[in-house]
C-alpha cells in the first residue's frame, strides 16, 4: 500500500498515511478539523548498479559520436616527406 503525505490549510499539520490506492483522500484534519491537501512527495526508489538504462544505455554510443572525425593529414605528410 503507498503512503501518503497531507498537510492541513489551517494549522499546516502535517503527517503520512498507509491508504489504498481505491481509498478516498482525507478531507479533515485530526489536529483541527480544517481541510487537508494531499502533498506530492518524492520516492525512496533510486537506481543502483549498473545495467540501468539511467547509467548505461548510450554511454559508449554518445562518447564516439562526440568526437570529431580526424583529417587524413597523416597520409599527406608521408607522401609529402618521401
Amino acid at each position: 500500500m503507498p503512503i501518503y503525505e497531507y498537510q492541513c490549510e489551517g494549522c499546516e499539520y502535517q503527517f503520512d498515511i498507509m491508504q489504498k490506492i481505491n481509498d478516498a483522500p482525507l478531507t479533515d484534519c485530526p489536529e483541527c478539523g480544517g481541510t487537508l491537501r494531499k502533498l506530492v512527495s518524492s520516492t525512496t526508489f533510486i537506481l543502483k548498479g549498473g545495467g540501468w538504462y539511467a547509467t548505461d544505455y548510450g554511454k559508449n554510443r554518445t562518447s564516439q559520436e562526440s568526437k570529431p572525425a580526424e583529417p587524413p593529414k597523416a597520409a599527406k605528410e608521408e607522401a609529402a616527406a618521401v
